[in-house]
């Protein structure tokens, strides 16, 4: 059995996610953490796991969601983001949301009083020191200029990034709630929800187009070298999908479908804003997909011109923060181990997965397979019929690596979906001739989550 500590580089859901099951393992951790030494461009505190964006984990149906199944799959595996997750939920329809600030010191509380961690706050400006025997990278998109840098130098990579927007806060006691009405889309009650989770904001088209008009127009934060770094798709401004055409915003977030006006029933609007609690207190709510890179000041114009936000009051406004990620296929192995340097693993946004949930996933297995070295064994990874594992086998090797006409590479971060499962088939019911409707999805992906875990069963 080793002795040597694993070095985990990293607080934020990945880094907190991997230390955990790395301590519960029993293996010796070092957790080191810049935040407290030196900030980021998007962080708020030095908390550990702190919700820099959205503070919704997405779908909680894990018999027809693949993030569901990630959430469900994780939680079996004793995970500690899901913990706090559950612990500090917040109603959401069908999906699992938190207060923010009690998540995160769920999160530290947890990490810090382990007696198996240590927590050490400082800027690892550099490669690990070579007598670092287990190390776990888990920076997350805003990794350390130093560190990116000998990150870039010791792969042979170039630089690859994308853009993630942040969406506004408003005070609730700001909102005219003799317009918004409360309704999840579809009544649908979800975790710690009722069906009527969301503040809902109506739009005529008239009101509709002149706000899309305004997007088209409103200046815009400048980034001069970044101008060329893509947006990832599932966190677009929303002047960006307004530059696509008048109505995709009313077919994103914006769409009217799944609710009905109590106040003028009869009357379908053309557009809907919804509004999704933010805090355990209910005093602040987010504006759901209304991420924005739009200068501060036009902001809270433009937004005001929304009914039911014209004296809105935002404890925050929206911005826009570049996220940094390896071209994952290429350089580690399936094990998640960089091919240069085996010491290494990495974890978390900065292999190429998007999202809280599937950050927090890749540190858990690197958690788990870098302790078992430590202390002597070894750790397969998850079967790719799995959740954790389709997400692990994608990121280290699924995807088909190509240059498009552009240049770029084809490798881009991706949310975990059930287009990255192998496939399984389905027979229809005794007495039933043809499917109908919706029904083959629905028994394909029962499927393909029952499937996933009983493998994962197994695995564990």
């Amino acid at each position: 059995m080793s002795n040597e500590p694993i070095h985990i580089i990293g607080g934020g859901l990945a880094g907190s996610e991997a230390a955990w099951q790395a301590a519960e393992a029993g293996a010796k951790v070092i957790l080191h953490e810049m935040r407290g030494v030196k900030s980021t461009d998007a962080h708020e505190t030095d908390a550990f796991a702190e919700l820099v964006c959205s503070n919704s984990f997405r779908s909680d149906d894990h018999e027809q969601n693949a993030v569901g199944l990630l959430h469900e799959e994780m939680r079996r595996c004793n995970s500690l983001i899901m913990r706090a997750a559950d612990q500090h939920k917040l109603p959401a329809g069908g999906a699992l949301a938190v207060d923010r600030h009690g998540f995160s010191g769920a999160v530290t509380e947890a990490i810090s009083s382990h007696p198996n961690v240590t927590v050490v706050r400082e800027e690892i400006a550099g490669w690990p020191p070579g007598e670092w025997q287990h190390v776990i990278i888990a920076t997350g998109p805003l990794t350390s200029p130093a560190l990116a840098e000998a990150v870039l130098e010791k792969t042979g990579e170039d630089s690859l990034a994308f853009f993630d927007a942040i969406a506004p806060i408003v005070h609730y006691d700001s909102i005219n709630h003799d317009i918004a009405w409360k309704q999840s889309r579809y009544d649908k009650a979800g975790p710690g929800g009722t069906g009527a989770d969301y503040l809902n904001l109506p739009m005529d088209k008239d009101q509709y187009f002149a706000f899309v008009e305004a997007l088209k127009t409103a200046p815009l934060h400048e980034f001069k070298d970044w101008e060329k770094v893509p947006y990832f798709d599932g966190c677009l401004p929303i002047e960006v999908m307004a530059e696509r055409g008048v109505e995709t915003l009313r077919h994103g977030p914006m769409k009217p479908v799944g609710l009905t006006n109590p106040r003028n029933p009869t009357v379908k609007p053309y557009a809907i804003v919804q509004l999704r609690q933010d805090n355990a207190l209910g005093t602040l709510w987010n504006m759901v997909g209304f991420q924005t890179k739009m200068r501060y000041g036009i902001q809270t114009e433009i937004f005001r011109m929304i009914p039911g936000l014209e004296n809105a009051q935002f404890a925050r406004l929206g911005g826009l923060h570049r996220n940094t990620f390896i071209n994952s296929p290429k350089v580690l192995a399936p094990d998640l181990k960089l091919k240069v340097d085996p010491r290494i693993r990495f974890a978390g946004q900065v292999t190429g997965v998007e999202g809280y949930v599937e950050s927090a996933a890749v540190g858990l297995i690197t958690g788990r397979m870098t302790a078992a070295e430590a202390l002597g064994g070894s750790l397969a990874t998850p079967p790719v019929t799995t959740a954790l594992g389709a997400l692990i086998g994608h990121i280290t090797g699924g995807h088909i690596e190509a240059e498009s006409y552009s240049g770029a590479r084809s490798f881009q971060p991706m949310n975990v979906n059930f287009g990255l499962f192998p496939e399984v088939n389905v027979s229809k019911p005794e007495g039933v001739k043809r499917w109908r409707g919706p029904e083959k999805t629905i028994a394909k992906r029962r499927a393909i989550t029952s499937r996933a875990l009983e493998d994962l069963k197994a695995w564990a």
